[in-house]
């Protein structure tokens, strides 16, 4: 029989501890400027559908989407747990619409307890955002902060054959780090018809040979006006809504709303969807 006490008191904890925040982490097998410019562009799609989106570097390299627009200069996340400065001496509003931070700027921990206290500071963070949008790498180590691992994770990828080749290579490694579980797959760059394919492909190899069930996020097509949109310095949604991709990034953002599809540590679908 159930403690209804105890049902209780759990429930009353988690109103009190409010809604728990969204965090995907993006991980990509296409080039930086196509994960920053679909980051940018989910980032602002969300933005003008109400959400309130934080997008978090967390990139080791020098080309994450906070280099992509400029607000790599400042304070990081790490800082703040270093306790160098305040937390929303991290926080940069982009005129597209979201704020942006950096989760260390290329810097390294120095140790257990520093990392511990970055994964503090990093919490701490994402729950002033209605939805957090992490641009990540991984390769084949943990990721700077824990709650990475246990979040969403979607993987870019584009139509080549290498680009695929990468993307199943990081799935696999994922696999092995992290254990069984989905992972989100975005097509960009592509037909509808070539990114149904390319996950039919990729989703069917996957489940044979890795037991791991891959989750269909959309796809976002090759656009001129994406190209157009960014030496504007505008997102392609708000400088031209009508191109393809503006489109295809209203879809992908209604997929990753708050009040849409279930997470994909919840979800079993593996349906395509444009």
């Amino acid at each position: 029989m159930a403690n209804f006490n105890f049902d209780q008191a759990e429930g009353l904890r988690r109103m009190l501890a409010g809604p728990t925040p969204r965090i995907v982490t993006f991980l990509s097998a296409t080039p930086q400027d196509d994960k920053g410019s679909m980051l940018v562009n989910l980032a602002a799609s969300l933005a003008r559908a109400g959400d309130d989106v934080l997008v978090v570097d967390a990139c080791a390299s020098a080309h994450g989407v906070a280099s992509r627009l400029g607000m790599d200069g400042g304070a990081s996340v790490l800082d703040v747990a270093r306790q160098e400065c305040g937390l929303n001496q991290v926080l940069h509003a982009a005129p597209q619409g979201f704020t942006v931070a950096s989760m260390t700027r290329g810097a390294h921990c120095a140790g257990p307890d520093e990392r511990r206290r970055l994964a503090k500071a990093f919490d701490v963070l994402v729950k002033q955002s209605g939805i957090t949008l992490v641009d990540g790498e991984f390769d084949g180590e943990a990721f700077p902060v824990p709650v990475m691992a246990s979040s969403e994770i979607v993987v870019q990828v584009s139509g080549s054959p290498a680009s695929i080749k990468a993307a199943y290579s990081m799935i696999k490694r994922l696999n092995m780090e992290l254990g069984r579980r989905p992972f989100g797959i975005l097509v960009t760059g592509t037909s509808e018809a070539e990114a149904r394919l390319v996950y039919d492909n990729m989703a069917q190899a996957a489940s044979r040979y890795l037991a791991v069930n891959l989750v269909s996020m959309g796809s976002v097509p090759a656009d001129e006006y994406l190209q157009r949109a960014a030496r504007l310095g505008r997102a392609v949604v708000d400088a031209f809504p009508l191109a393809g991709a503006s489109v295809a990034f209203r879809q992908l953002a209604g997929r990753f709303a708050l009040s849409g599809r279930p997470s994909l540590s919840t979800g079993s679908g593996s349906h395509f969807s444009a």
